[in-house]
């Protein structure tokens, strides 16, 4: 357990390692001594050889500290599947790129908030101390506060920052602010924008994107077809949020692949699954699913194959779309054969389809990239149609999910019991922006939008306050952003590495890794564990938790006490333990007292509804069990988006044309779409500094797939160096020349970190390839406002171009 003094801690038993497989390619430095089970015997944090159990997004393990650095990992006992990605965590702690010091913009520091903002990339930082940086943030938040109010601040949005209930610091960070007497938030995220704001007014609940979904164990034994539609749940399933015990989904899928099911993949990539399972592989155009669900619609009603008794007793308003589907309405049924026109799939594959999953019990999983397109919800809520007229919602192995795709355990078994945190309070100011309308606020004070049926005006926001998230990497069309990013008078950045958005900040303060700090890890919702989070080394540099500064920021501005509420780190670990005991005990789950816990390493609970089906309840019952929609119902024809009135919002679900698509349009003719894809080594931007980056670049760049027909016809070879480039923006990436793409569409991987050639300066070519510089801005629907990063054409040429060094993961230059 840990002592009241922060630097000295008795070692905690984890684990046993005994004589289980060691995760292949683990570093190879631990000493022997060091994978033996720890001993009570006191050890100096950074001093000698010591173990710790700790968790992180990428899994839970133990970290193996030898000569007072952290050198390598042992993967959790009970982790059957553990990622390889944990493998680098040291090379991660320690990288090159790592903020030592508190640092601000020179500019900044020399005319404060009346620098030219246009330098922010461009300039050297100067390091100064934790004092004067601290009061430095202290003074800009009064100013701000007292010259425009507290709506002039922005609390940086919500992204993956890292794992930890106590050390999140965008919670945190809301948490510091609402104290402060408020700032504007936002609401969304970027990565279900659409989706949440739509689902409610289907489904009336979110359950089928995170809620209690048809149990893997369901579909293993109950589901005969089942359909991957644009998700890939086996690369997906390496991830975890705010840490956990054990990564099940290869597991769960392998469960599937040897009951026997049939498999569709449906993605215009072929990724893992398909030859996972031996899975047919069907690729459409991108962007073009919901034609493509239409056709197999069609041939549902013409055949007579689709189920009239439960679209009248657990739906409303099908004979508006019905209305649709037959082309009464527009003069054009719907068909396979007019669906395959725009989806460029074989109109007899797609009635072919259609009749497999009529005849048999069929399941959809439809991850969120589908929903991060041009009216990305209406493509959630055409499959949601198609899955009424099949008529096997709330049966078992029947009907859909959409979180499988999402990360690790969604779609097993798991206990209700969570570990609540620090919260954020209450935000006095009321206003709250789409997530993926940043740029679009900043660039555009006083601006109205249509959000979800009300009406928003950006403020004039003065000082952007952000901390757990790379907001320059993360936001669509970079240089877009980059403009919108000169706007602000002062940005101010918490940090533990020199990514692209510290270097475009004025003020930057050094944060701890995971690593370097005590927390929980706890997964609600996605997993059956409770993972301590030992600190195992001391901070890197001058490093301090963001508990801490926003503490020390909270003091200097007068209610230390409000934010801390007189708790230490340790303290609020005890508090938050205590909440997640009181659940247990509620539920007669056994917990072990805290000392226990925090020596033990972990808390295992037993699964819990074991067979659970996703509107299963509700399809036993629907009077007794509505959903949350006004008829209680699956709402196919929604009266209150009707009532929204909005141009591009129709209320049902229809084909409509994307506003970048590989159509028959002379203009995009000759475009490749770019489709923006989960990384299979890293999480978002997350580990892209590390050393797994040599596994899968192509000169030292982001690889770009394409296919060898659209490879040849531009005189492009696999591995040769390219520029991928549009209206937008350009980039360099690495030729990835594969058939497992389809011909005209190409692939980057999300996340890449932005290494412009002229730092500082908007249309910059990205020498590494951030394919966010291609990307649009542009909400999905005046319903959900999300990013449609997944509707992007672009175009590819071999590059002949000079030299050029990546620069990405060096530190700026620091000048004293």
């Amino acid at each position: 357990m840990t002592s009241k003094d922060d630097d000295i801690q008795v070692p905690c038993s984890g684990p046993q390692v005994g004589r289980r497989r060691f995760l292949q390619g683990i570093a190879a430095g631990a000493s022997l001594l060091a994978l033996r089970p720890m001993t009570a015997m006191a050890t100096v944090l950074g001093q000698g050889d010591y173990s710790r159990m700790t968790s992180s997004h990428f899994g839970s393990f133990t970290a193996h500290v030898k000569g007072g650095k952290f050198v390598s990992v042992t993967p959790f006992s009970k982790d059957p599947d553990p990622t390889p990605m944990i493998e680098v965590l040291n090379d991660w702690v320690y990288s090159k790129s790592r903020v030592h010091a508190p640092s601000v913009r020179k500019g900044f520091l020399e005319n404060g908030h009346k620098s030219d903002r246009s330098r922010r990339g461009a300039e050297p930082f100067v390091e100064v101390s934790w004092d004067k940086a601290l009061d430095l943030v202290a003074s800009e938040l009064k100013r701000v506060k007292e010259s425009h109010g507290n709506q002039a601040i922005f609390g940086g949005p919500n992204g993956w920052r890292q794992a930890g209930m106590l050390h999140d610091p965008q919670v945190l960070l809301k948490r510091f602010l609402a104290g402060f007497g408020g700032y504007t938030g936002d609401n969304g995220g970027y990565s279900w924008g659409a989706s949440k704001a739509i689902l409610p007014h289907i489904l009336g609940d979110q359950n089928a994107r995170v809620g209690k979904l048809t149990t893997y164990k369901s579909i293993a034994e109950n589901t005969k077809l089942l359909v991957l539609w644009g998700t890939t749940p086996l690369k997906n399933g390496q991830i975890m949020r705010n840490g956990g015990g054990a990564h099940t989904t290869r597991g769960y899928m392998d469960s599937i692949r040897k009951a026997g099911v049939e498999v569709v993949v449906i993605n215009p990539v072929a990724d893992e699954e398909v030859d996972f399972f031996k899975a047919q592989w069907i690729k459409p155009r991108p962007n073009t699913d919901t034609a493509m669900m239409l056709g197999m619609m069609h041939t549902l009603h013409t055949e007579g194959l689709y189920d009239k008794d439960f679209l009248a007793n657990y739906t409303v308003g099908f004979a508006k779309f019905e209305e649709y589907l037959l082309g009464k309405t527009d003069g054009q049924p719907k068909s396979a054969d007019w669906a395959a026109g725009l989806c460029d799939v074989d109109a007899q594959a797609i009635r072919d389809l259609a009749r497999r999953m009529a005849k048999t019990r069929s399941f959809i999983m439809m991850g969120p990239a589908m929903q991060r397109s041009d009216h990305g919800g209406y493509v959630y809520w055409m499959q949601i149609v198609l899955s009424a007229m099949l008529g096997q919602i709330g049966l078992p192995g029947g009907g859909f999910g959409y979180g499988y795709g999402y990360y690790a355990g969604f779609g097993q078994p798991i206990s209700g019991v969570a570990v609540p945190g620090t919260g954020t309070g209450k935000n006095p100011v009321k206003v709250k922006i789409p997530t993926a309308k940043v740029a679009d606020m900043l660039l555009n004070p006083g601006k109205t939008i249509d959000w979800n049926g009300k009406k928003v005006t950006y403020p004039d926001i003065k000082l952007v306050y952000w901390a757990g998230g790379n907001a320059i990497v993360h936001h669509q069309d970079i240089n877009n952003m980059l403009q919108a990013w000169q706007r602000p008078e002062t940005i101010i950045y918490h940090e533990p590495w020199w990514t692209p958005s510290a270097k475009f900040s004025d003020i930057v303060l050094p944060a701890t890794s995971p690593l370097e700090r005590n927390d929980i890890a706890r997964r609600t919702g996605a997993d059956n564990y409770i993972m301590t989070m030992q600190q195992a080394i001391p901070p890197v540099g001058q490093a301090r938790n963001d508990y801490d500064i926003l503490a020390d920021l909270a003091e200097r501005l007068g209610f230390r006490d409000q934010f801390t509420e007189g708790r230490s780190e340790m303290d609020w670990l005890r508090h938050m333990y205590a909440g997640a005991q009181e659940q247990a005990q509620k539920k007669n789950l056994p917990m072990p007292d805290f000392d226990a816990f925090w020596e033990k390493g972990f808390v295992e609970f037993p699964e819990e509804n074991v067979d659970n089906i996703l509107y299963g309840s509700f399809r036993k019952d629907p009077n007794a069990n509505p959903l949350g929609t006004p008829s209680g119902k699956i709402e196919i024809f929604s009266p209150v988006i009707a009532q929204f009135g909005y141009a591009d919002s129709p209320p049902f679900p229809q084909w409509i044309e994307p506003y970048e698509w590989l159509g028959d349009d002379e203009a995009t003719a000759k475009s490749l779409h770019l489709l923006s894809s989960h990384p299979a080594n890293r999480l978002h931007s997350q580990l892209n500094q590390t050393k797994l980056r040599e596994k899968y670049t192509v000169q030292g760049r982001e690889p770009v797939w394409m296919s060898p027909a659209d490879a040849e016809k531009r005189g492009i070879k696999d591995g040769d160096l390219v520029r991928v480039f549009n209206k937008r923006g350009q980039v360099l990436a690495g030729a990835k020349v594969t058939d497992r793409v389809r011909p005209g569409v190409i692939r980057m991987d999300e996340g890449a970190w932005y290494d412009p050639a002229e730092p500082g300066k908007p249309g910059s070519l990205c020498k590494y390839g951030c394919n966010n510089v291609l990307s649009m801005d542009r909400g999905t629907s005046s319903i959900g406002q999300g990013s449609s990063v997944k509707t992007t054409l672009a175009e590819v040429e071999k590059y002949t171009g000079p030299g050029m060094t990546v620069t990405a993961f060096d530190p700026p230059r620091i000048v004293r």
